[in-house]
């Protein structure tokens, strides 16, 4: 336990009996902290987590040596801090595990709308509770889920939203003017009074609000219908924002932009092993029945996310978020799923072609530049596919020998994969393509050891010579048609580049 810190280790146990008024809370580490700042807490319990080592963002991966350290910096300086990044960086989870870092429980005068401090009451109404009862005051107990307030930001939240608003009826009831501070009802921010207030997508918010949310950060006051109320508020403002967003739909006004302590970029993975740890974390694969996701795979999977933001009819001030894989990995298991319980067939073997099913988690995800939209999102998003099954075949079966399966197809020879067999079944029918089962043996030697490629189950086997028919028909050294199934490659579509790729593959 840091030092200053009040007690927090008895929230969940049972039998604890806190103080329930406040002069029970007096000669309490409580009063002591009386007065410390959200800010100030968090700093406290974040260098207590670091001086134990522990994760500070759980869950959260790809950001140990970029973003996070910036994050504990912000925090460590008290800083408010914006979160800038594309769609599916993890930017709203990462605010909302900050909730982490704040004190168990705090005490709360009962009663109170803006959650007052027993021993500083920043509010009319809690100063005349505490004037009323003195040590009789009674004192509620917030845990730390209530002390954080989020808000998407869209064009049309106003000033009364998120400060308050001044109401009539109120006031009539009280018998005070309408400029009194106990005629206001209040907005999000003052209901997140000794807390975290995120405000998601700032850059939608009107000018005329982002001012309102200046002035409460800095001088602690607001207007609110030409009345000026006093709001000296405690609390961390984060925030999110899309960059590109700041012209494509509004933009951060200067005065604002100059109170945000800290601007931390985010971004996408940066290898195709940290996105596919992401998408193994995020994906739902427990079936209630065996799975079984090859590892090249779960690799095509996180490919495609790759070549999307790569490829140039996708728009890249959009993004692709990491979304994509996670839904096309569950998309892709459902449809080898399907075929399994329709084979009664456990566990489930889930195949390369199997990729191509899931399109439809792949074309809702992709904003489209011009090009893009003449060939349509289907079109482009198998084009993806395709691309993303060859690089992953390429790092694959680089040494592995497909000449002779090749060879098989261009002497028009076909090969047209049953839809009624159970994966295992498949064995028999791939012996047909000589070298076919050689060349998976051999994939599966250099990725599984020594065992799996010799002594391979029968149903692995047949995942693998799959796959390697899949990354010829994806290198265009072998084609594939719904009819006639694989097939050799036609003299039209044979150019110099194929020939090329097959003096490499050979």
């Amino acid at each position: 336990m840091a030092h200053g810190r009040a007690p927090t280790s008895d929230a969940g146990q049972v039998g604890t009996v806190r103080p329930s008024t406040l002069g029970e809370l007096r000669g309490t580490p409580w009063e002591a902290n009386a007065g410390r700042s959200v800010k100030s807490e968090l700093r406290a319990n974040l260098t207590a987590k670091l001086r134990a080592r522990e994760t500070i963002f759980p869950g959260i991966r790809g950001y140990d040596d970029s973003v996070i350290p910036q994050i504990v910096n912000a925090v460590l300086s008290r800083h408010n801090f914006i979160l800038l990044g594309l769609r599916g960086q993890a930017k709203t989870r990462i605010l909302r595990q900050l909730v982490d870092l704040l004190d168990e429980v705090i005490p709360v005068i009962e009663g109170s709308e803006l959650h007052d401090d027993p021993f500083r009451p920043v509010s009319v109404e809690g100063r005349e509770i505490v004037e009323r009862c003195g040590d009789a005051t009674p004192i509620a107990w917030l845990p730390r889920e209530a002390r954080y307030i989020e808000k998407l930001a869209t064009p049309d939240v106003t000033v009364a939203d998120i400060v308050g608003d001044i109401d009539p009826i109120k006031a009539a009831k009280l018998g005070t003017r309408l400029g009194d501070e106990r005629s206001v009802h209040y907005g999000l921010l003052p209901r997140a009074n000794r807390g975290l207030f995120a405000m998601n997508e700032l850059p939608d918010l009107s000018g005329k609000v982002q001012v309102a949310l200046f002035n409460v950060m800095q001088e602690g006051d607001v207007q609110i219908k030409g009345h000026p109320i006093r709001l000296p508020l405690d609390i961390l403002l984060v925030f999110s924002a899309n960059p590109e967003d700041y012209t494509a739909r509004g933009k951060i006004i200067t005065p604002l932009k100059d109170r945000i302590g800290s601007e931390i970029r985010t971004h996408y993975p940066r290898s195709v092993d940290e996105g596919m740890a992401i998408t193994r974390q995020e994906a739902w694969l427990e079936r209630g029945h065996g799975v079984v996701v090859p590892e090249f795979v779960a690799e095509i999977v996180e490919e495609v996310a790759f070549q999307a933001r790569d490829d140039s009819r996708v728009d890249k001030h959009s993004g692709v978020s990491q979304r994509l894989p996670i839904s096309l990995l569950e998309a892709v298991v459902s449809n080898a799923e399907q075929r399994a319980l329709t084979l009664n067939e456990e566990p489930v073997y889930v195949r390369a072609s199997d990729v191509y099913a899931g399109l439809s988690a792949v074309t809702g995800k992709l904003e489209l530049e011009y090009e893009g939209e003449l060939k349509g999102g289907e079109a482009v998003a198998r084009d993806i596919v395709r691309r993303a099954v060859g690089q992953v075949f390429a790092r694959w079966a680089g040494h592995v020998e497909t000449g002779e399966v090749v060879e098989y197809f261009d002497s028009d020879n076909t090969l047209r994969l049953p839809d009624g067999l159970a994966t295992a079944d498949l064995v028999p029918v791939l012996e047909d393509v000589p070298g076919l089962l050689d060349a998976a043996r051999a994939l599966l030697l250099a990725h599984g050891g020594k065992e799996a490629g010799t002594s391979a189950a029968p149903a692995a086997l047949a995942v693998a010579a799959e796959f390697v028919l899949e990354g010829l028909y994806a290198r265009k050294l072998v084609a594939r048609s719904e009819e006639r199934g694989y097939v050799g490659v036609s003299p039209e579509t044979s150019d110099g580049a194929q020939g090329g790729a097959r003096r490499r593959w050979n």
